[in-house]
């Protein structure tokens, strides 16, 4: 039996998020109905609503869910009806990333997660008026009252849980927590580079301070969020409006260069003068997605010292045992990203995504109860 809610739908290309009532499919097997008390407004979702990436339009986005679980399929043993959930990315479950631990790289990642629209039989399991809609966006499409999300999807958090502070951990914050502890590793004494001072890049620098690095330099335009960026762990700031990166880096490392890079600013010149910064056996980690067929020139002889650039989806987690994690972390005040969000209702949506594109919100978390 069907389940009437309200969603937030982009109709087209470049259109805004406007409230309108959907009814959500019957729960397959493996798939649970969260009532949603909050999500949070990512980069991704923007880009989606704009047209940047070939997701089935009219259609409802939405992946830093949080709620509270109404119901749930036959086949579904992790969750239980009463139980608060975050909600994060989908995957198959059975490929050799997937089960080596590595499941933001599944075989079945981009259609089932990004630019699919759709489950993986075909079927959406929005619609309105019988037409089906773009959904199953990551696994929840959650920019809705209600959500019918994969079981794998789900991570299960304690009752008392803090849910429209928590909801960004399925996406924006994990994947910069990801990048540093995941991927960069620091050893004691380390040096890092973090351009762009927003949710994801900000949450490296929170997730530095809670590593061996000694040395968290971190990069961009807006005075504000630089002054941020040192309050949360930030040794050292550069605003590129007044300086060049290059000689900023260099002569904040005596000429040494950066053993580790978080790039989230998805800008191609950023990318290559943070490449340029490594010190040998460094590593740029690539997270800010520039437009597709984008290309970063190399010197290939300076790359032989061990250097290393590596893309990232997702922070590189397993969210069963990144998440609850984070969770612990956020509230026992570890890793503050309250300081990072504005809470907006529901109703104003389309305000949340115009603060976001400004620059005026960090990270908008919406409230839908």
């Amino acid at each position: 039996m069907s389940t009437t809610t309200t969603a937030a739908v982009v109709e087209s290309a470049g259109s805004a998020f406007t409230l309108s009532e959907v009814a959500l499919d019957e729960l397959r097997p493996d798939e649970v109905r969260v009532r949603v008390v909050a999500a949070g407004v990512c980069h991704t979702d923007l880009g989606v609503a704009h047209g940047h990436l070939p997701f089935p339009l009219p259609g409802v986005l939405g992946h830093e869910g949080a709620g509270v679980v109404e119901a749930v399929g036959s086949a579904v043993t992790k969750v239980a009806p009463g139980d608060q959930v975050l909600l994060s990315y989908t995957s198959c479950g059975r490929c050799g990333n997937c089960r080596d631990g590595h499941p933001a790289y599944c075989d079945t990642w981009l259609p089932s997660n990004l630019i699919g629209g759709e489950r993986a039989d075909g079927t959406s399991p929005i619609s309105r008026d019988g037409v089906p809609l773009g959904g199953h966006f990551f696994g929840q499409s959650s920019f809705a009252q209600h959500a019918v999300a994969d079981e794998r999807s789900l991570v299960k958090v304690p009752a008392d849980a803090p849910l429209d502070l928590l909801a960004p951990l399925g996406c924006g914050i994990m994947t910069g927590v990801g990048a540093v502890w995941n991927v960069l590793a620091p050893r004691p004494g380390a040096t890092l580079l973090v351009t762009g001072a927003g949710a994801v890049g900000l949450s490296a620098v929170m997730a530095a301070r809670l590593t061996p690095a000694t040395r968290i330099i971190a990069v961009d335009r807006v005075p504000r969020r630089l002054a941020l960026a040192a309050e949360l762990g930030a040794t050292d700031t550069v605003d590129t409006t007044h300086q060049d990166l290059g000689e900023a880096i260099e002569k904040l490392t005596s000429g040494r260069g950066v053993d580790g890079v978080v790039e989230t600013t998805g800008n191609a010149g950023v990318l290559r003068t943070a490449i340029s910064a490594l010190a040998s056996r460094g590593t740029a980690v690539i997270v800010g997605a520039p437009a597709f067929g984008t290309e970063v020139p190399v010197d290939v002889n300076f790359m032989l010292p061990g250097r290393r650039v590596v893309g990232l989806t997702m922070g590189d987690a397993e969210t069963q045992a990144l998440i609850p994690a984070l969770v612990e972390l956020v509230t026992n005040g570890r890793l503050p990203i309250d300081r990072l969000i504005t809470h907006y209702a529901f109703a104003d949506i389309q305000q949340a995504a115009e603060d976001v594109l400004t620059g005026a919100t960090i990270k908008p978390v919406l409230r839908l109860t």
